[in-house]
């Protein structure tokens, strides 16, 4: 077992929630990091101890090198575990760690440099043989029409530094070039104190599909299986299943032969993810490696029974991986959803406010991996990630159901979220059937009018009287709830009628 008697988590909400759980059970003492925003955050009240790291602004505090470097020196500390996002493929402060006598919870400096920056891992890629989309090999500055007109539109503009859709751009045409690569460059530089940007070609209806890696320090390399994470809006996945509904034992054969190459062509280990591409003719194309942890590593969890957070902390601690996890039983199917304080009927923009209503579903099948609970102030400086909530059953049809009965358990009371979108999702044919791509939001998903304050009032109150369920009508009526429980329908009928 690992030798950390205590482990700091440099990140916040459900991450570094789902981090404290694993010392936990691995016997480690958790301490969170806070910036003034989360002083009374739930990662903070459940870790053993916390540190202040600055103001609420991501870059004075999260983003901070210098100032969780500092926090974990003082907490004792023995190691530091990234999370996802904020500094978790930052090289400068894997040295940081590692120079001040801690344990980076994570692959190598050298390696986030040559895969965390996703122009060199499309370099990395080429070079192991691996087909990449093609995309400018050089970052992108004002005026590059040249490179651009060459990689072909539509295209993406992307942040080389970071993943989840942030500083992500598509551009229609050179025309739209200027505005994008600003707005790509501030977002970016915004989440990852990086505003590099480079640009790919759109591969028109293409799936995602990414492949879990874990590695250890002796050479063991764990292919995990491959999650489908087609689902998205502004380029950020919402909802990732185990295995893909698109993937054939050949083509899964050809996509795990690849992320092999690739997590050999440098020094890996801990874990990570390579991103592909799938055409409608199965071919595949390398995306990006995130040399971290994934928020969809759950499903990966359910299928095969690992704790991934806590091997990752094993790897660090020097452990090899044994055979159960180099070679791994995989067992049913998965599927989570990203519950998100956000507006679908707005284009799903972040939303924000205090949180009345509060319930997560339970029973056989169902995990729920959530960062708030009733009475949290959210705050539009952090990611507007709510809660995941994540089924397995024995097939993806019996898992489809389950997620069904666990979405029309869900109250969320307060604020707009997305969960009526994902409960539209799961009756969506081409979800149910499978046959999707990275388009079915904007080719099938119908807008509504967003609640007012009077209906989502009324959605809360209902949620916490609990009211027995009633028909869909607010489907009918064309308007949304804040939830997508019965509950939440039930207050929008009597709102109708009254």
């Amino acid at each position: 077992m690992p030798q950390f008697d205590r482990l700091l988590i440099a990140n916040r909400g459900e991450i570094a929630i789902r981090v404290i759980r694993a010392c936990r059970e691995l016997g480690i003492s958790p301490v969170a990091v806070y910036s003034d925003a989360d002083v009374d955050a739930l990662h903070v009240r459940l870790a053993d101890r916390s540190e202040r790291i600055g103001p609420p602004a991501p870059g004075e505090s999260y983003l901070s090198i210098e100032a969780i470097v500092d926090a974990a020196v003082r907490s004792g500390a023995a190691a530091v575990h990234p999370g996802y996002g904020f500094l978790s493929e930052n090289a400068a402060f894997a040295r940081a760690v590692t120079g001040a006598g801690l344990v980076f919870v994570g692959p190598p400096a050298a390696t986030l440099e040559a895969l965390g920056d996703k122009l060199a891992a499309r370099r990395s890629a080429a070079a192991a043989g691996v087909p990449i989309v093609p995309g400018t090999e050089l970052a992108i500055e004002v005026g590059d029409t040249a490179d651009l007109a060459a990689v072909g539109f539509p295209l993406l503009l992307k942040a080389a530094a970071g993943g989840g859709g942030r500083g992500m751009r598509r551009v229609e045409s050179p025309e739209g070039v200027p505005d994008a690569l600003a707005a790509a460059r501030r977002e970016a530089l915004s989440a990852f104190g990086d505003g590099t940007i480079y640009a790919e070609r759109v591969i028109a209806t293409a799936r995602h599909v990414e492949v879990q890696l874990l590695g250890d320090r002796h050479g063991g390399l764990a292919l995990l299986g491959e999650r489908e994470c087609s689902i998205q809006r502004r380029h950020q996945k919402l909802v990732e299943e185990s295995p893909s509904p698109a993937v054939d034992p050949s083509t899964r054969a050809v996509l795990l032969e690849s992320a092999r190459r690739v997590a050999g062509s440098v020094d890996f280990h801990n874990a990570a993810t390579v991103e592909f591409l799938l055409d409608a003719d199965r071919n595949h194309y390398f995306l990006e490696m995130n040399t971290r942890l994934q928020v969809e590593h759950g499903v990966t969890e359910q299928v095969t029974g690992l704790d991934l957070v806590g091997w990752q902390i094993r790897v660090a601690a020097g452990e090899r991986l044994p055979d159960g996890v180099l070679q791994p039983a995989f067992r049913g199917h998965a599927i989570e959803v990203r519950l998100y304080a956000e507006d679908p009927y707005a284009g799903f923009q972040p939303t924000a406010g205090r949180i009345t209503a509060w319930r997560m579903p339970q029973g056989p099948g169902v995990r729920v991996d959530a960062g708030v609970e009733a009475d949290t102030d959210l705050r539009p400086e952090y990611d507007p990630l709510l809660a995941k909530l994540m089924v397995h059953a024995e097939d993806r049809p019996a898992a489809i159901d389950r997620l069904r009965r666990a979405l029309d358990e869900t109250v969320i009371g307060g604020v707009q979220t997305d969960a009526g979108f994902l409960r539209w999702l799961v009756d969506d044919d081409a979800f149910r059937a499978g046959d999707y791509d990275t388009g079915l939001i904007a080719d099938r998903w119908g807008h509504g009018p967003p609640l007012d304050g009077d209906d989502a009032r009324l959605v809360a109150i209902a949620a916490l009287a609990g009211r027995a369920a009633a028909q869909d009508l607010a489907t009918a009526a064309s308007t949304p709830t804040d939830d997508a429980s019965a509950w939440g329908r039930t207050a929008r009928h009597e709102a109708l009628r009254r």
